[in-house]
């Protein structure tokens, strides 16, 4: 990708990540943050995937950090008892303040391992999940974001935030971030994550743009020359449970108000992401005379993208003028702590 690196100066002061103090015990090789609230259920079996995936590759010593997000059911009293009992380390994490992105950062604060590990609540991991990790990781190169395949949990469920290309690609400004690597399966290098950043919380499910907090921090990377990566193992099955159009047209709409605020966001520094909204506009007049949908399989439009792109740039234009808080800013000795594991 031929972008150009920004320096820090330019970066924004507030999503400076640093680390936790210093843990008495040592830190583990990856750590596993799941974000979740209100899905008990599915909680547990995502959990129990990823100790399995543990035990199966037990030379590469993990922990999981289950971040609730302010569930009103069992979740906090499922999580304690979990933990009390489990062989792989599990620290839950409460974060009442409501959004995916602040979820995120608070596992982020928490999280102790060498390498991070996104995995949404209503995922499984595969059982050689930690094995392709341990693989792509021990080349030695650190500064990228590593995505990975996500299948299906459910055949009845519509195939729709899944991943199944077979093909190890890199990120370029031809392709739109948003799905090159999913959120509910990203991985990185602390020190790429002490570079780039927090989560901005303005974006994400449960935020004001719904969605896009993991395709932000994709186009963050990006900006300052970090490398985007997917590769067709590292695998995850989705369970998400969506089996009905209506369900599947909403996320589509809460995905491009998400995205159409990126544009407006990051349209200086990248402005290849206005070239997509032009794609997508073209699509969308292409469609009137007969053209071919967005997404054929599933027939979604192109229209609901550009309609809700422009809401999206707008909602954050009015969340720019509020100045509406974003992640706090944490101490630079912390993010020195970090260096020094």
């Amino acid at each position: 990708m031929t972008v150009k690196a920004h320096q820090a100066a330019r970066r924004d002061r507030s999503t400076v990540l640093g680390a936790v103090p210093r843990p008495e015990r040592v830190a583990p090789e990856v750590s596993f943050i799941i974000c979740t609230r209100n899905r008990v259920t599915v909680l547990e079996a995502c959990i129990k995937s990823v100790q399995a995936a543990c035990r199966a590759h037990a030379g590469f010593a993990a922990e999981l950090v289950v971040v609730d997000n302010g569930s009103s059911d069992r979740t906090a009293e499922r999580l304690a008892s979990i933990a009390d009992t489990s062989d792989i380390p599990l620290t839950p994490v409460c974060e009442p303040r409501p959004g995916l992105a602040a979820a995120r950062n608070a596992g982020l604060r928490r999280a102790r391992g060498r390498v991070l590990v996104f995995v949404d609540d209503d995922c499984a991991v595969h059982c050689d999940y930690l094995s392709d990790l341990e693989r792509h990781y021990s080349s030695g190169e650190q500064w990228l974001i590593r995505g990975g395949r996500v299948e299906l949990g459910d055949p009845r469920d519509l195939p729709f935030t899944i991943k199944r290309s077979r093909v190890r690609e890199r990120l370029t400004p031809d392709v739109h971030p948003g799905g090159f690597v999913l959120g509910c399966n990203m991985t990185m290098h602390r020190d790429v994550a002490a570079r780039i950043g927090y989560f901005d919380e303005r974006f994400g499910a449960g935020g004001p743009l719904r969605s896009a907090e993991d395709t932000d921090y994709l186009v963050r990377a990006a900006l300052l020359g970090i490398a985007v990566e997917y590769v067709p193992d590292m695998t995850i099955f989705h369970h998400h449970g969506r089996r009905d159009r209506k369900a599947i047209e909403k996320l589509h709409r809460d995905y491009s108000l998400g995205n159409g605020g990126l544009c407006l966001k990051h349209g200086r520094h990248a402005p290849w992401l206005l070239r997509h909204f032009y794609w997508a506009a073209r699509g969308a007049f292409r469609e009137l005379a007969g053209g071919p949908a967005f997404d054929r399989e599933l027939n979604l439009p192109h229209w609901p993208i550009v309609a809700m792109n422009l809401l999206g740039a707008a909602r954050f234009a009015v969340l720019q003028l509020a100045r509406r808080p974003r992640a706090e800013p944490v101490w630079q000795d912390q993010q020195a702590d970090a260096q020094t594991r």
